[in-house]
Parts: C-alpha cells; structure tokens; sequence
C-alpha cells in the first residue's frame, strides 16, 4: 500500500529524532489506516513509580506522546504500581530493591499531575498495570513465561553481564521484560514507545502481541538524556537530575550549571521549541554568533516557562543574573549533597574539598574568608541548614552549590 501525503507528513514528524524505528514500514501502514479509517491509533507509554518525581529525562518521550495527540492519537499511559514493586533491570548492575504497595502508591500520586503538564488529559487513558497483572493466577503466569526461553532473556546486555561476571540474577527480573510486554497485550498497543535502554522489553511486547493473536505494535525508541554531570543519563538515583517539581529558581540553576557541550541535545529533545527554532540556535552556537551563556540563559528560562508559566522563567533569569553575573560569579559551579539536613561549617568545606584541613577551614572562616549565600561567617562552630539549597564561597574563586540529598 502506497502512503497518502497525510501519512507521510505524519510519519516524517512523529518520527523525527527517534534512535529505533521498528518497523518504518508498519508504523506507515498504522497511520494511513488510521487515516482511511478515521481510527486514533493506540500509543503506548509505561512509567515505573520507582521514585515520586519525573524529571526532564522523561520528557524525551512525553514530549513525542504529545505530537501523537496533536494528530488526534490516544497516548496509553501506564502506571507501572505492579511492576515498579519489581524494578526495571534496564542498565542494573545488581539486583535492585524491591518497593513495598505502599511506597508505589504514594510515588505514583504525583505521576498523573506531572505528565499533564505535557500530555492533553483529554486525549490520554490512564491505566495501572495491578489491573490485570495482581489478577494473574498461577496457571496464568506459568503460561506467560512459557512463551520465552531464558536464553533468549539472557541476551539482553543486562542480563547477560551480569551472567558473564556471575552477579546474581534474581528469577523475579527475568519475569520483568515478560510483565511489561504482557501490558501491550492487555492495552492492544499499536506503538510502543520509550528510551534505547527499553528497547528489548519493548520488542518481547511485539513477540507477546503474536502469541495472543494481536498485530505486533510499532516501536519507537528515542535517546537517553545525560544529566548534570553530562556523563550518565539523568537519573534521580544518581542526583544529576532536573525534576519537574523542582521549583523555578533552582531549576533554572540547574540548567546553568549543564556543561557546554549538551547544551544542542537538551534543545532538541527537552526545550519544546521546534526543529526549525532548534536548528537556528545550534547554528547560532556554533558561529558563536549566540554565547553558550545566553544559550543556557534562554534554555533556563524556557524549560522554567514549560513547567511554571512564562512570568516565573523571566523571573527566574532575572535572579539568577543579579546573584551571579552582576556579583561575578560564575555560571558553572558544582553542586554537592549531604545525606544529613545540618552540618556544621568547618567539616562541610573539608568535604567539599574547598580546604585541605579543618585546621584551615577554621583560619579561612576567621579572616573572613568564607561566605554563605554571599554572607560573610565569622563563627567556626556555625551550623548549617542544609534544608534549602545554599552557595559557599571559600577564598576569591572556589565555589560550590550544597543541597540536602534527600529533597
């Protein structure tokens, strides 16, 4: 079947800076059908409670789901309270922690408020996997897991290093991928989509579908965002992440500390600009016609806009410029967390590494060489509420950003 030019120009957009595409082909074919047949495709997205905040990393595929809507598609939002008690496996070295019911349910409280921020609630069917797995009777599960042979799960990389290194493998991650492919099944996906780390469970989701007599789904999988070490993707495990509940001023500061280099992915995939908007200011970046400050600076502020409202964004550079640029600070300033909500002055610049010792901790603080929020401390015995996060400045040029890690 040749495509229309409808389906085409659907195809070309909702396809647009998706790693996988399984199969371009098929996913084609769904869109022309949809349109012959005047039939909103099924969208499928799955998100694990296993901590209560979204963050921007998130966003990569919720920002996609929201161009399907545009096209009049139903985006599929599943809840994963069943699952997440398990844990993804995806890019675990080690057997991950099992949540309690009660720990799930208080994280998933916050996922619907959050994801409709992006998504058009009107165009989106909530569902919790403990609809249909926490029914599952034995029987039921012994025939799930026939459908798979270990082998096959043990070439997922995962698993498979994990093999090969002889760390455990609990037999309750084996039955993850299974779990969450029986969902699509459940749902009747016709596209799946998620990160590159999910692609093998989004695929044992096509092989279910078989099984149980449904067309196999599409499949979409976009990048991993690297979070604000700019090395690992963004993970709140990892305290490297932007939530979406952080509040305007400390998420345009986070996005200010974000290194040079990613400052062109987190345009294309996280902004909410256009491609054409996107591609004007990388070429900006790279004529240095736009300095990688003001990029950040605009970023900053549009990223605060999307989750605040455009007042808060402006509000936000505002006093991010009068802290930092007109007091000549500067932009990039690394950011450390304490397990502990009080800590006293002399051990936090030791470990933070301002100061070799404590014994010079204390002389800097004496000779008035050590600010709080740009305050000067003169007590050595001082201790700090880490309670909101703080600046320290130790000397003329070392400074550092120290948040409670538990916030």
């Amino acid at each position: 079947m040749s495509l229309s030019q409808a389906a085409l120009d659907q195809l070309k957009i909702l396809t647009e800076g998706a790693v996988d595409v399984i199969s371009e082909q098929e996913f084609g074919l769904l869109i022309e059908q949809s349109l012959q047949k005047n039939k909103p495709l099924r969208i499928k997205y799955g998100a694990d409670p296993s901590s209560p905040d979204l963050h921007l990393g998130h966003t990569v595929a919720l920002r996609k789901l929201s161009q399907f809507q545009d096209y009049g598609h139903t985006v599929v939002f599943i809840i994963g309270d069943f699952t997440a008690m398990i844990g993804d496996p995806s890019h675990r070295s080690q057997t991950r922690k099992m949540l309690s019911a009660d720990e799930v349910k208080q994280n998933a409280a916050t996922y619907q408020e959050q994801v409709f921020k992006i998504l058009d609630k009107n165009k989106t069917e909530v569902r919790y996997n403990s609809e249909w797995l926490s029914k599952m009777t034995a029987a039921d599960f012994l025939h799930l897991t026939s459908q798979y042979t270990v082998a096959r799960l043990l070439e997922r990389d995962d698993f498979q290093k994990r093999f090969t290194s002889k760390t455990p493998i609990a037999v309750v991650e084996l039955m993850y991928p299974l779990l969450q492919g029986y969902d699509s099944v459940k749902v009747e996906s016709d596209l799946e989509i998620g990160g590159t780390d999910q692609k093998f469970n989004l695929l044992v989701g096509r092989e279910l579908q078989k099984v149980w007599n449904q067309k196999p789904q599409s499949v979409l999988t976009f990048p991993l965002i690297e979070g604000l070490d700019g090395v690992q993707k963004m993970s709140k495990s990892l305290n490297n992440h932007i939530a979406l509940m952080d509040c305007p001023r400390e998420m345009f500061g986070k996005v200010m500390s974000l290194p040079d280099v990613l400052m062109e992915r987190y345009y294309r995939y996280v902004s909410g600009l256009s491609s054409v908007e996107v591609t004007r200011i990388a070429q900006q970046i790279k004529s240095g016609e736009l300095h990688p400050r003001e990029a950040k600076a605009k970023l900053g502020e549009q990223i605060v806009s999307l989750y605040h409202s455009k007042e808060k964004g402006e509000e936000a550079r505002r006093e991010f410029d009068q802290i930092f640029r007109d007091k000549g600070l500067p932009d990039e300033i690394q950011t450390f967390s304490f397990a502990q909500q009080e800590i006293d002055i002399v051990s936090l610049l030791k470990e933070m590494n301002l100061v070799p010792s404590k014994s010079e901790a204390r002389r800097m603080i004496e000779q008035g060489g050590v600010k709080v929020d740009q305050i000067k401390v003169t007590d050595t015995a001082r201790v700090l509420s880490l309670k909101n996060p703080i600046l320290i400045q130790c000397g003329k040029r070392k400074f550092a950003k120290v948040q409670y890690a538990g916030k």
